[in-house]
């Protein structure tokens, strides 16, 4: 049904009742046609009412097109029209996919927000009980529009939303509306605005006291670290390791204590670094007093990394699961990476003079000997390297020889306990043993059970005309 109601004055008053096919559309005369779409046009602040003096709801395919005949020659400018193009065009494509649709107006009032809400709801209940829609599609032309699409979702479900933007202000529209949305995210808001707040606040306070490009170079430095903290995601990782703490404070680990000795050992490594920068004096350069930073340090950097791994290691031998390839071999990797990096800076250092050469005493095991020399440079740093080596190959082989006898014995504990759950029997015949390897676990708990009928089953495995009291009773 189509009825809209024009005030007095430009053109003759339409108050046409179609009992016809209309573009497609078939309304009856004093009839509710049954839809399965409606495409409705959201207006809130009813600027189509003011415009025109018309009420809404405007329903009807030839009614929505004589209101955009309305609303254009009252306002070209006013980007409802074509909001209301878009309304008929959705309607029209929907109609060609075979689709019964109905399209409208729904409009809400200028004097308040609340009571422009409360209009849309009672227009759209309206709508829906006239019609009964399986579906809508809101079309809108601003974010002010789209706060009513909630109030459609309550009521019908919304398939899609059309939000109409004028190609002349699309830049602006959109930099309006993702303003509008980023200033309604609070997360956004503390994460971008405060920072920006502070900046400008401490920049004149610091530019007052020591300077502009003192200043500027402070804020900067901020803003970095600020940047690399959430570029990090340091919060969550510092939030992450206190939950681990306390959960292993709770439950007594290993690991908590030789966590707490490997950050010790760790102090002492820098501290011994940096004694041993100090005493190279002045000189020149970053690299010689890196690397002896680097050879001072790495002991004690090595010890630190071996106990936490070592704790680590024990709470999973603790654990009832069975331990990692990983855990076991970390141990390994650690001191084959302490191993190189001690040996190549040591070996930098030895070729600057900083460091005396390496000598080998005299030893003397039983019929093994040898005389006190001077080992190379070069000598020196391949036996690191080789050693390191044959301790990395080392950890593989232990990581995996360890894991591979955990998972047998896993195998072989899951083996038994399904012998043990079918009675010490693989086969009704008794021709198998229990935990076969060869017939499988799974061939044994199909076999274990033999078919029984009911009654046995009931009576525990006794003839089922057997007398109760009397002696032949299976037990």
């Amino acid at each position: 049904m189509s009825t809209v109601r024009r005030p007095n004055g430009f053109g003759s008053a339409i108050a046409a009742t179609v009992s016809e096919r209309v573009s497609g559309f078939i309304v009856a005369q004093n009839a509710s046609p049954t839809v399965t779409t409606l495409v409705v046009c959201l207006d809130r602040t009813d600027d189509v009412g003011r415009k025109t003096g018309l009420r809404s709801p405007v329903v009807g395919w030839e009614a929505v097109r004589a209101l955009v005949t309305d609303v254009g020659l009252a306002d070209p400018e006013d980007s409802g029209v074509n909001t209301l193009l878009e309304s008929l065009r959705v309607a029209q494509n929907l109609r060609d996919e075979n689709e019964e649709v109905v399209v409208a107006v729904v409009s809400g009032d200028h004097e308040s927000m609340v009571s422009a809400d409360r209009a849309v709801a009672e227009q759209l209940d309206d709508l829906i009980a006239e019609y009964d829609p399986e579906s809508a599609v809101v079309v809108t032309d601003s974010a002010e529009d789209e706060r009513l699409i909630p109030i459609v979702e309550s009521r019908v479900r919304v398939d899609s939303v059309d939000r109409v933007v004028v190609r002349q202000a699309r830049d602006i529209e959109s930099t309006y509306y993702l303003l509008k949305q980023f200033l309604a995210d609070e997360e956004l808001r503390q994460t971008v605005l405060v920072p920006i707040g502070l900046t400008l606040l401490v920049f004149p306070l610091l530019a007052t006291t020591v300077g502009p490009a003192q200043g500027a170079a402070a804020i900067t430095t901020v803003i970095g670290l600020f940047l690399l903290y959430k570029g990090f995601n340091v919060d969550e990782l510092l939030a992450r390791a206190a939950r681990q703490t306390q959960e292993s404070l709770y439950s007594g680990q290993v690991s908590v204590v030789t966590y707490v000795v490997a950050a010790g050992l760790t102090f002492v490594g820098l501290f011994v670094g940096a004694l041993g920068v100090s005493n190279l004096g002045e000189t020149p350069g970053v690299v010689i007093p890196a690397t002896r930073f680097a050879f001072d340090s790495i002991p004690w950097l090595a010890m630190a990394a071996l106990t936490a791994s070592a704790g680590r290691l024990l709470d999973e031998a603790i654990g009832d699961d069975p331990i990692r390839s990983s855990f076991l071999n970390l141990p390994f990797i650690v001191l084959a990476v302490a191993l190189v990096v001690r040996g190549f800076s040591a070996y930098f250092l030895e070729q600057q003079g900083v460091i005396d050469p390496f000598v080998v005493p005299a030893n003397e095991f039983g019929i093994v000997s040898n005389k006190r020399f001077v080992m190379a440079a070069g000598e020196r740093l391949a036996l690191f390297v080789v050693t390191a080596i044959l301790v990395s190959l080392v950890g593989a082989r232990v990581a995996a020889s360890l894991s591979g006898s955990s998972e047998a014995a896993e195998r072989g504990d899951g083996g038994s306990e399904t012998a043990l759950a079918n009675g010490g029997q693989a086969g009704t015949d008794g021709d198998r043993e229990p935990g076969s390897e060869t017939d499988g676990v799974a061939d044994a708990a199909t076999d274990a059970i033999p078919e029984r009928r009911d009654q046995e089953l009931a009576d525990g495995g006794a003839d089922a005309n057997a007398d109760p009291n009397g002696d032949d009773r299976d037990r």
